[in-house]
């Protein structure tokens, strides 16, 4: 009889403490949402005409339209179309790969929105099975525009072809749908404060760096700020070099020593400076472009391949090295290169087979970025 009234007792004593939990993370929840309900009213974005870097012919009006759908269902305030043709027109602008601070300083101030969503297409095939990979970045308005959020997605139609192939997606129309989710989601998890933190997920060896090099120059205490500029590219793929340090941005950013240039205002320099990179970058023109963005290191590379692969049967491959040069000591203080194909150690029945060389150099670059990190 003792035994059963201490045991009821220590019952409703954890019956009592689960409840009290779980009012706390209801508590929490609804705090969470009405805190994110508050935000994204507030926010106003808009969202810049599709860049197409896949080389090919891409739906970019669909994309867009599909982004936007998405973005409005996770209850984001989009800015309309019709105002944003006025504005690019009024302050021609053309490149929508970016936005340099003279083009955001005006969309605060004529129209009033507080971020731009900055997407390339880096892949798009309707051949089945279908692929697609984009890249997203929500970038800030004002004076010093700033890069809030980055993501990336990469989607074959035979991921995840399941039993008997029940899994496969062969229509490309609703692989977009799934990319466009996919980031509208990332979006919402980031305005919400669930933000990824860098280093997360479990490294796969295969996507180490065939060679490293690093001198420690990072002080726990510090932020630098980085510029990363286009890869030369010694590629095949048309628009590699751009591809490639777009991955290189996204990643940076998960680290929490770097702040990130926007590419686009470093695009602006570069044209400023009528710089043309034949076989890479002049230790000159780096002091000069380092000097003029007030930016502690720069990241440059080159890209030798970055290839993807059209039906069920090929391997997507990824060849690239990077360096980081230090505006203070002039001279390069980490340097990385990596190598990969998507059937890497793959032995039966293409199980792990990376489809697309999105996500193995999502993957690949994380990787070397972390890397940096290694005192």
């Amino acid at each position: 009889m003792i035994f059963s009234i201490n045991f009821l007792s220590k019952l409703a004593a954890i019956l009592l403490v689960g409840i009290f939990c779980l009012s706390e993370c209801v508590l929490v929840k609804k705090n969470l949402s009405e805190n994110f309900q508050d935000f994204k009213q507030d926010l106003r974005i808009v969202v810049l005409p599709i860049e197409n870097l896949s080389g090919t012919a891409a739906p970019i009006k669909d994309i867009k339209e599909s982004l936007i759908k998405n973005f409005k269902i996770h209850g984001l305030s989009i800015f309309e179309n019709e105002e944003l043709e006025k504005f690019m027109a009024r302050n021609r602008v053309r490149y929508t790969g970016g936005i340099d601070a003279a083009t955001a300083e005006a969309f605060k101030k004529e129209i009033g929105v507080d971020a731009v969503l900055i997407t390339s297409v880096e892949l798009y095939n309707e051949t089945d099975p279908s692929k697609i990979a984009l890249i997203c970045r929500l970038v800030s308005t004002g004076s010093n525009p700033v890069i809030l959020w980055m993501d990336s997605v990469g989607l074959s139609g035979d991921d995840l072809p399941g039993i008997l192939g029940l899994g496969l997606i062969e229509d490309p129309h609703l692989l977009m749908e799934k990319a466009t989710e996919s980031l509208a989601a990332s979006l919402r998890r980031y305005l919400a404060g669930n933000i990824e933190m860098a280093g997360v997920k479990k490294s796969k060896k295969i996507f180490n760096p065939k060679v490293f090099y690093n001198i420690p120059f990072l002080s726990p205490d510090n932020r630098y700020t980085v510029a990363v500029i286009p890869f030369f590219n010694d590629s095949t793929r048309k628009n590699a070099g751009e591809i490639i340090m777009l991955h290189f941005v996204m990643q940076m950013m998960k680290q929490k020593n770097y702040n990130i240039i926007e590419p686009g205002i470093i695009r602006q320099e570069l044209l400023k400076m009528r710089l043309i990179m034949n076989v890479g970058i002049s230790l000159s023109d780096a002091d000069l472009i380092l000097s003029d963005l007030n930016a502690d290191l720069m990241l440059s590379g080159r890209i030798m391949s970055y290839d993807d692969y059209i039906g069920f049967f090929g391997k997507a491959k990824v060849d690239f090295s990077a360096q980081l040069l230090s505006k203070m000591e002039r001279k390069i203080v980490w340097r990385s290169k990596s190598f990969n194909e998507g059937d890497d150690r793959v032995f039966l029945f293409d199980w792990g087979k990376v489809n697309t060389a999105s996500v193995m150099a999502s993957e690949m670059v994380r990787i070397a970025v972390e890397s940096m990190v290694k005192q």
